[in-house]
């Protein structure tokens, strides 16, 4: 019985494994990707904060635009400013409900955009993450015909990543890869508040 199972499970793999060397085979093409990380759920820019790991790791660049978010002290911000390997900028003053300023929270957003703007056409930085850029469509501070153009003009290796809740339809069909992050469960709502090296 363990044999006939053994070599069942042998021929499974060893089909799956030709399925998956043949599509291996078949992507033959390298250029730069944009990434949408949406949805309710948490580690948007966790997944996001990855992948600036991941481009350390080989030696190349990235540039970090954190919107919406303020001064607050965060780890990924204390760990990956200090890297010299990536540019953070916090082009933000705070979540909307702390600042209670929409014409501030535009000014901030706008500025933030021109330095990430920068960034964007600078061949020398292999990724740029702009966090929380959705809220930014969402909330009218920016429109998408001030945005598209400068990631569609992009470098042709660079990646570039945008994360947030209800991305825009337009951020999804331009988008090479798209993923969903579908909120199940959160601590915060049992009143757990949020956890050094987890939330912040």
């Amino acid at each position: 019985m363990t044999s006939n199972h053994d070599a069942a499970h042998r021929e499974r793999t060893r089909k799956h494994k030709a399925v998956v060397d043949a599509k291996i085979a078949a992507a033959t093409r390298d250029k730069g990707l944009l990434l949408v990380l949406t949805g309710n759920g948490k580690g948007k820019s966790s997944s996001a904060f990855g992948m600036v790991a991941r481009m350390l790791g080989h030696r190349r660049k990235a540039a970090v635009f954190q919107f919406i978010k303020g001064e607050e002290n965060v780890g990924e911000r204390a760990f990956f400013s200090a890297h010299p390997g990536v540019h953070w900028e916090n082009c933000g003053e705070g979540f909307t409900w702390e600042t209670q300023d929409r014409a501030r929270d535009i000014a901030a957003a706008r500025a933030g955009w021109d330095k990430a703007e920068a960034a964007l056409a600078d061949p020398a930085i292999s990724l740029v993450v702009l966090d929380e850029l959705t809220y930014l469509v969402t909330y009218r501070y920016l429109g998408l015909d001030e945005i598209m153009p400068a990631i569609e003009a992009r470098p042709e290796m660079q990646h570039v990543v945008i994360t947030g809740r209800a991305a825009d339809e337009a951020l999804i069909a331009a988008a090479d890869t798209v993923s969903v992050i579908r909120d199940v469960k959160h601590a915060f709502r049992y009143g757990v508040r949020a956890q050094e090296g987890i939330d912040c």
